[in-house]
């Protein structure tokens, strides 16, 4: 055993098992883990001969004296996205595609920014050295303007390429954080043990390059916010409902943070759920760990986790719990619109008991935060609402 765990008794457990072993039932009977699509692991050799054909393809266009041009896959259309249970959103085999020419003033700054960040993708995989997303930016934050530029190339370029942008040696910087029942070791040898303290552990920078990961805890909590998973470490949460993980994203999660939960989730195959707001934005966080965004779907194999569960906050539970109306909070216009966007996207629609709870939400026109609970007792998260939930499989 990897840990010595303080918390509840084995029986408590039980519902939590059970959900475990239908999750690892309904692996068996899909054959297992869906295989690889999309963007994946390329070797150097691979990503750099991609690179070259690319470099070839504009030689030859001048040589023609025809303007060269990028053709890039449409990130932006659901009408590019498919959709599948076992995998979540995925980029359809047939794409729109968008066309970034060189002598097009819209567009030529955009094909000369792509060429410069292909020229130093090149030379950190030649080299085999690593460069963050902001080291990218800072080599001339001028010309780039924003990170936000860089980022938006980085992405087009890895799904260009086909490759995960893990392939193309550039790294995010992590902002999630990691608490419980984990151990594991980093790339260059350090030990990292994660059991909870006052302080948590930060998401690794390099996901791919952790190994020897050792848990016997019987799940995973993904937390949305940051304060409410400071609020969980402070009441002690991972130590009282000891074997377990918290990681949270911080709001909208990071590639590391998404690449963390899968990782965790194809080794060790324990129940992930998630504890958000009962509103539309941590709905859509939900979503985007649980089956992962359009922007991001060229790389949907490696960052999504179809099994995972809503444990809270349900907008049912705000009626259940007798919540009073003023710790409510109206929905916006922009709330309202967001609801909707969500309502009509393909996943909903396998998700009956979600979309349940979404109808409850805009029928009351009313939103709420986690910490809404509050008015019941300081503690009452942890002390009751997480508890009774886990152990009587309050989750849908």
């Amino acid at each position: 055993m990897a840990f010595a765990p303080m918390g509840p008794e084995a029986s408590f457990f039980e519902v939590l098992d059970r959900h475990r072993e239908s999750l690892l039932a309904a692996l068996r009977r899909g054959g297992g883990e869906p295989p690889g699509g999309g963007s994946r692991l390329a070797s150097s050799s691979e990503v750099l001969a991609s690179i070259e054909n690319i470099i070839q393809d504009i030689i030859t266009s001048l040589a023609r004296n025809e303007a060269p041009a990028f053709m890039i896959e449409n990130r932006s259309s659901w009408e590019n996205i498919k959709f599948e249970d076992s995998v979540g959103l995925q980029m359809a085999s047939h794409c729109t595609t968008r066309k970034i020419k060189s002598d097009s003033p819209k567009s030529v700054q955009k094909f000369a920014l792509i060429l410069k960040i292909l020229s130093m993708i090149y030379k950190l995989v030649q080299s085999n050295t690593y460069a963050t997303k902001r080291d990218i930016y800072y080599t001339d934050s001028q010309l780039f303007g924003n990170q936000t530029v860089v980022d938006n190339i980085i992405n087009d370029i890895s799904c260009m390429l086909k490759v995960s942008r893990r392939s193309l040696h550039i790294l995010s910087t992590s902002k999630g954080l990691i608490a419980g029942n984990l151990r594991y070791i980093e790339e260059d040898g350090t030990k990292v043990n994660c059991t909870c303290g006052a302080t948590a552990v930060a998401v690794p920078s390099n996901i791919q390059g952790i190994w020897n990961l050792v848990t016997d805890a019987k799940f995973i909590l993904i937390v949305e916010k940051d304060a409410t998973f400071q609020r969980l470490l402070d009441d002690n949460f991972c130590n009282k409902m000891s074997p377990c993980i918290m990681i949270t994203g911080k709001g909208v999660p990071d590639l590391n943070t998404r690449l963390l939960v899968k990782k965790l989730w194809d080794t060790f195959h324990i129940p992930v759920f998630t504890l958000v707001d009962a509103d539309p934005h941590g709905i859509e966080i939900m979503f985007i760990y649980k089956y992962g965004s359009m922007s991001m779907a060229f790389e949907a194999h490696h960052l999504t986790v179809p099994a995972i569960r809503w444990l809270g906050l349900l907008p049912s539970d705000l009626k259940r719990l007798n919540v009073p109306k003023d710790s409510l909070i109206p929905l916006t216009k922009s709330d309202q619109m967001k609801l909707d966007s969500i309502l009509r996207r393909p996943y909903v629609t396998c998700q009956p008991f979600w979309r349940k709870e979404m109808e409850i939400m805009a029928d009351s026109k009313m939103k709420a935060e986690i910490q809404a609970l509050t008015f019941l007792s300081s503690d009452y998260l942890s002390r009751v609402y997480l508890p009774n939930k886990l152990k009587f499989g309050g989750w849908i």
